[in-house]
């Protein structure tokens, strides 16, 4: 079963093409060196982007799909192999989910195929069981698990029961764990996307609690998140009027002083010298402390002791780390996505997902297929 995927929901078109789980292909467009000037993503830049790009990353991912001809040599997928159009539908940002579901739309209608509705959060989720072309990693099904999905939009917990079953137990109810971490990049003056840069320097300082940032929500009596309050107290421990940045804590290449709007004060004054790295660990810190505690806390109510993660937080090596110590301390699993399908959206996983709902007849009529921003599992 052989599925064209499209994924275009925020700042990254990609088309890819799989088999079940295994991708045949898998084309990335990022649009962050777009984005990066304004310190995040621009719509209009983004769907305008999404729009130049969209043929061309479509026909890139036919080129490497190869099939063996009657002769025995490969040759290029075109359009008779494919059995299915798959798209993401939503969550994500309203004018890029537009581009690939017309996209979608479009390619449906010339070659008479059916479509399959993938909700975005289902993709990270089956991102954990993809595979390559090979069908490697071997990786079986064991139900049930609980789904942690960390990336710049979303912070959930969910109940991954069976196939396509999902029931969500905790999600954030503000910010998400990625967007508060580049928050503190752009802050610092670090730049956009800031994440993979605060990892660096908490890694280089050791990845140690230096500053002691709160952690949100600890004391609810729900799975939820929250990480706009922890956001606010990092920005007013950086306005203090005693904190300064000594040059030499600086990037190398950078000016001292931090880019303008930022309420970090340059030069030298009568207050504490503060080394840039040991912010970033603080903070990361903050943010990975909240997220262990309630994995672990939604591990001992469901007493599932396997999990998934999945989104592009999880990229950071340490909170691999982290993650690996609890499931160990209750004698269980996790599993992560390949880095290969991690480091931003993607349409393999989209793809993934779509053969299981292709399995059970779960097409949509192109006439009711529209954006869905706030699209929930």
């Amino acid at each position: 079963m052989r599925i064209l995927s499209i994924d275009t929901s925020c700042d990254e078109t990609s088309v890819a093409v799989t088999d079940g789980r295994r991708v045949l292909s898998n084309v990335i467009y990022s649009q962050v060196l777009i984005h990066k000037k304004w310190g995040g993503v621009v719509p209009s830049l983004a769907k305008r982007a999404h729009e130049e790009r969209i043929d061309l990353v479509v026909d890139e991912a036919l080129e490497p799909a190869r099939l063996r001809s009657e002769a025995g040599k490969p040759r290029r997928l075109n359009w008779q192999d494919i059995d299915y159009f798959a798209v993401t539908q939503g969550p994500g940002l309203a004018v890029a989910l537009e581009v690939g579901i017309k996209k979608t739309k479009e390619l449906a209608q010339k070659y008479n195929k059916k479509i399959i509705s993938v909700n975005h959060m289902e993709g990270h989720i089956y991102s954990c069981f993809v595979q390559n072309s090979k069908g490697k990693p071997v990786r079986d099904f064991n139900f049930p698990y609980l789904a942690l999905l960390i990336s710049g939009g979303h912070t959930e917990l969910v109940l991954f029961k069976n196939h396509l079953e999902f029931e969500v137990i905790g999600r954030t109810i503000d910010d998400a764990a990625g967007e508060a971490l580049d928050k503190a990049a752009k802050l610092l003056g670090l730049g956009y996307p800031g994440g993979a840069v605060i990892e660096r320097l908490a890694g280089e300082a050791g990845n140690l609690d230096f500053h002691k940032f709160p952690r949100p929500m600890l004391k609810s009596d729900n799975l939820d998140f929250s990480f706009s309050g922890l956001k606010t107290a990092f920005y007013y421990f950086l306005k203090n009027d005693d904190f300064v940045i000594p040059a030499p804590c600086l990037p190398v290449g950078r000016k001292a002083g931090i880019q303008t709007g930022s309420p970090i004060k340059s030069g030298m004054t009568k207050g504490l010298r503060y080394d840039l790295r040991q912010l970033a660990s603080s903070f990361q810190e903050a943010v990975f402390d909240t997220l262990l505690f309630k994995t672990e806390k939604a591990m001992k109510q469901t007493g599932i002791n396997r999990l998934v993660v999945g989104g592009g937080v999880v990229a950071n090596l340490y909170l691999r780390k982290k993650l690996r110590q609890l499931v160990k301390k209750y004698k269980g699993s996790v599993l992560f996505p390949p880095f290969k399908y991690l480091t931003g959206d993607n349409a393999a996983m989209i793809g993934v997902a779509a053969a299981y709902k292709a399995e059970k007849g779960l097409f949509i009529d192109p006439k009711k297929l529209d954006r869905i921003p706030r699209m929930s599992l």
